[in-house]
């Protein structure tokens, strides 16, 4: 069987790229996926409502071997213009905190969408195919594929590696993308979880498992302001998140419980108020209880924090404020790619056309989406460059066939 593309994945860079690869003139393209479902990872995310994009998608936000290759692909096909295909489709989105976009329904409204698009440009979907055989002979690639018992031989002048990373195994993340990359001659650069809770072998939070609370989270020279929450085996929340793609391990994080800078003024006014109150009481109108708690047991016990307010200086107070705001921790490990939303590292950026996503070392072949070293911010981040990558991709591939 002859197609003009075959693209390796039906999750959101594949289901995207297809419409486009077909272009004005219908070009045949096939999507195949072991799956038994498309665009699963949309369909969970963002708690079942997809947060499809984010209003901020500057190039700062993405991480990668080259930080400039991500740019060409952004600027031209950009959170608005997804934004306006969404749009076009009625489906009704609301903006969440820091510009992150989210279906008013149901994430299962963007796959519908990006299937409309493809059903309309002609494109074919085969689920529960398993690529058995994959070789290039100097004009076309051809694959061995079984579908359902079946085996069929499928040619086509231009090949998408749209096979995602590691994250998530459960969801059928295997490492196919990187295979293939290699057969090609492609170079790989570390690949890691990210946007991962951290773990501790000692479980020193499980006391306080639930408790959650706005924090800023530094390591590796990034800091981001958002909620951590402490769990039985860690931490969480879109803070630790955030920061665990700049994370190593055998390194510390850094808390600052106080982002905002008030506390020290606020239990100074406390204690001209109120002198007699204790310092853990008035810390609690600040903080969870539970975290204070937590805390007066491990904070160095000459910090006083049993002791009346008025029992302490303004140094005294400072220094309690200083211990909160430059809290070290030293986590084991992560959840590993068991629970990570992406996959940081992947195919190396230098042997891929930032205009195209197509391969230098084997014409006709592209790699879009998460399998490629860019990896985005938790909030929609990651989306956006499947998207743009996608189109990117599928431009080159209908222009090409054009011309």
């Amino acid at each position: 069987m002859e197609f003009d593309t075959v693209i390796i994945g039906a999750g959101a860079a594949g289901l995207m790229c297809a419409p486009h690869a077909a272009g004005p003139a219908g070009r045949r393209v096939l999507v195949i996926d072991h799956a038994k479902a498309p665009g699963e990872k949309i369909r969970i995310s963002g708690g079942g409502r997809c947060n499809f994009t984010n209003m901020h998608c500057d190039p700062q936000a993405f991480l990668g071997a080259n930080p400039h290759f991500c740019k060409s692909a952004l600027a031209r096909y950009t959170q608005w213009d997804f934004l306006d295909l969404v749009q076009s489709h009625k489906i009704a989105w609301h903006e969440k905190t820091l510009g992150q976009l989210f279906c008013d329904d149901k994430a299962t409204q963007i796959v519908a969408m990006l299937q409309a698009e493809m059903h309309k440009a002609g494109a074919e979907l085969w689920l529960q195919t398993a690529l058995r055989g994959l070789t290039h002979d100097g004009q076309r690639y051809r694959l061995q594929l079984e579908r359902q018992g079946q085996h069929h031989n499928v040619t086509a002048r231009a090949l998408v590696v749209a096979a995602g990373g590691k994250s998530i195994p459960k969801m059928g993340a295997t490492g196919l993308a990187y295979e293939i990359a290699t057969q090609f001659g492609h170079t790989l650069t570390q690949t890691r979880p990210a946007l991962v809770p951290f773990t501790f072998s000692d479980t020193p939070f499980a006391a306080i498992s639930g408790t959650a609370t706005p924090a800023r989270a530094s390591a590796g020279g990034a800091s981001f302001d958002e909620a951590v929450l402490f769990t039985h085996r860690g931490l969480s929340g879109p803070a630790i998140l955030q920061i665990s793609s700049y994370w190593r391990e055998g390194c510390t994080i850094t808390l600052d419980l106080d982002p905002e800078g008030t506390l020290l003024a606020a239990l100074r006014a406390e204690r001209q108020a109120a002198g007699r109150k204790h310092l853990s009481n008035a810390l609690s109108q600040h903080l969870p209880a539970r975290l204070v708690q937590h805390l007066a047991q491990k904070l160095p016990a000459d910090l006083g924090l049993a002791t009346n307010l008025a029992d302490h200086s303004d140094a005294r107070l400072a220094q309690v404020v200083e211990a909160l705001r430059n809290w070290q921790l030293k986590p084991t490990a992560t959840e590993g790619y068991r629970t990570a939303e992406v996959t940081l590292g992947g195919v190396d950026t230098g042997q891929i056309s930032s205009k195209t996503m197509e391969s230098t070392r084997s014409p006709g072949l592209y790699f879009i989406g998460e399998c490629v070293d860019v990896t985005g911010w938790l909030g929609g981040y990651n989306f956006q460059w499947a998207w743009s990558s996608a189109v990117a991709a599928g431009r080159a591939i209908a222009a090409r066939a054009q011309a």
